[in-house]
């Protein structure tokens, strides 16, 4: 798949490439990013080159791993989204924001732009997301995007060598008012 480009009132989600090496690999000095996500610790130059030269671009084109920049009006980046192919018609958010660009909403209206973007354009009934526990500001995000949390996974996660409990959530079309690529029918209580 060729890489697309999003856009709202403030921001514009679109692929990384070199051109955008050094603010990726700024941005992921923060040690909360370092901490909560699975990008290597320490973060080295030669990380983001791979990041941007290798894995951002292989995503796209087998259509595997969708990754974009979002940046601000100016081109300042400000936080990093995927959404990775989990299975069938299931795909995976993951998402960090640029230290300086915490608690103005931008991860938030990144998320539901590029979930509504994958709902209607690439076919997925299920957005999944997990954050360890205890990851506050990640939670925050996926329930002010919308996301039911859904659980605690034991041992979910793998982070750098270590398996971490984590909570689940989803998102589904219908949470957005989009209709689904198959028929939802849910479990009766």
């Amino acid at each position: 798949m060729e890489p697309v480009t999003l856009t709202t009132d403030r921001l514009v989600l679109r692929t990384v490439g070199p051109a955008d090496t050094d603010a990726v690999y700024a941005a992921a000095q923060d040690p909360d990013i370092q901490r909560w996500t699975t990008v290597p610790s320490p973060y080295l130059p030669e990380h983001a080159i791979g990041f941007t030269e290798q894995i951002v671009p292989e995503g796209w084109a087998q259509g595997s791993m969708f990754t974009f920049g979002v940046f601000r009006a100016g081109e300042e980046l400000a936080a990093m989204l995927a959404l990775t192919m989990r299975s069938l018609g299931t795909a995976e958010v993951g998402f960090w924001a640029a230290k300086e660009h915490r608690g103005r909403g931008y991860v938030v209206e990144a998320t539901l732009t590029a979930c509504r973007w994958i709902f209607t354009e690439v076919g997925v009934d299920r957005v999944e997301w997990r954050a360890e526990v205890g990851n506050h500001a990640s939670r925050a995000v996926a329930e002010r995007a919308g996301f039911t949390v859904e659980g605690t996974l034991r041992s979910g996660i793998n982070n750098k060598g270590v398996r971490r409990d984590c909570w689940v959530g989803s998102l589904l079309p219908s949470d957005l008012g989009l209709p689904s690529t198959a028929p939802y029918l849910p479990a009766r209580a």
